[in-house]
């Protein structure tokens, strides 16, 4: 099978076509043809080596994917084999004309629905219903998304109010991106290519926080003291939020880590389906910038990395 490895941390041209053994399935897995893979910005820094991350290389790096079945492991119920699934493969794998998925953590494509758009929403999409269902807003909230128009940003903008958010803030790097944030719904937005933004921030009762670094510790001083909450999942900056115990009791906040294997359980058999049966429904987008051929992965890096685009870069094996 072709498939894009990484052999050596570096740039975008570290990305090189290979073929390579087509996998088996081991119990509790699957085995796609790949239809659609996504490729996400923090899988550039695992690339580049700013994220901390596992990675044994040789590598063929990428996590999310929709394809058919072809072949099913132990303990897999084999009425899956012909049918179309989206899912993530746990951290590699994905870059590949076949990739091995847990079954666990995959759900069958709707009827309607392409492979493409399953893709581009599944993943995003279900980390931001399980975001917006652990906030519990009481309506009259109000509430900071940074990174607005990123993947996950944008189902959170997009739904916040439906979960009950009463005032929306959210954050982007250019005016496209401030643009569509406001269209999907943000009451104000934020430049954050200020170093200062944080500075901006009027007090705010819950933030969903993705970048990490001292930007988490400088948008702690804005939660509204006793009740704030912050939701930490993501790290784009590529360091750690630097939040202490200290911190919080100086101000009486909540944060709240969203990631590991408990986390990424209650996404994926709860809140993948949903995103999906949303799809199928019209009540939420797929948000697809654009589609590359598999051979083109390091192309959909330096896309990513030049910040400039507005949805989901797909590679089409």
């Amino acid at each position: 099978m072709r498939a894009i490895v990484l052999s050596e941390k570096g740039g975008p041209e570290r990305l090189e076509v290979a073929d390579l053994p087509q996998p088996s399935p081991g119990a509790g897995q699957v085995l796609i043809r790949t239809q659609a893979i996504g490729v996400s910005y923090a899988e550039t820094q695992i690339r580049a080596g700013t994220l901390p991350f596992p990675l044994p290389l040789p590598a063929v790096i990428g996590a999310e994917a929709a394809g058919e079945v072809v072949e099913v492991g132990e303990g897999v119920d084999t009425k899956l084999l012909g049918s179309t699934l989206v899912g993530v493969t746990g951290g590699l794998g994905s870059y590949a004309e076949y990739a091995l998925l847990p079954a666990a953590m995959t759900a069958p494509v709707p009827d309607g629905v392409s492979p493409v758009d399953a893709l581009a929403a599944a993943a995003p999409g279900a980390i931001a219903l399980a975001l917006l269902r652990k906030a519990r807003l009481d309506g009259g909230e109000t509430v900071l998304v940074e990174a607005g128009s990123s993947s996950v940003g944008t189902y959170l903008v997009e739904h916040a109010k439906e979960f009950g958010a009463g005032r929306v803030i959210a954050t982007a790097g250019t005016a496209a991106k401030r643009d569509r944030a406001a269209l999907m719904g943000a009451d104000l937005v934020i430049d954050h290519s200020s170093p200062d933004w944080p500075g901006e921030l009027p007090d705010v009762d819950v933030v969903f926080e993705s970048v990490g670094g001292t930007v988490a510790r400088r948008v702690l001083d804005h939660l509204t003291p006793g009740t704030g909450r912050m939701f930490y999942y993501g790290m784009l900056s590529g360091e750690p939020a630097a939040v202490t115990a200290a911190d919080l009791m100086e101000r009486g906040v909540t944060v709240i880590g969203c990631s590991g294997p408990g986390w990424a359980g209650e996404v994926f058999a709860t809140h993948l389906p949903a995103i999906l049966d949303r799809l199928a429904a019209g009540t939420s987008r797929a948000y697809v910038d654009r589609t590359l051929r598999l051979e083109e992965a390091a192309q959909a890096h330096r896309l990513l990395e030049s910040r400039a685009v507005t949805g989901r870069v797909l590679l089409l094996p």
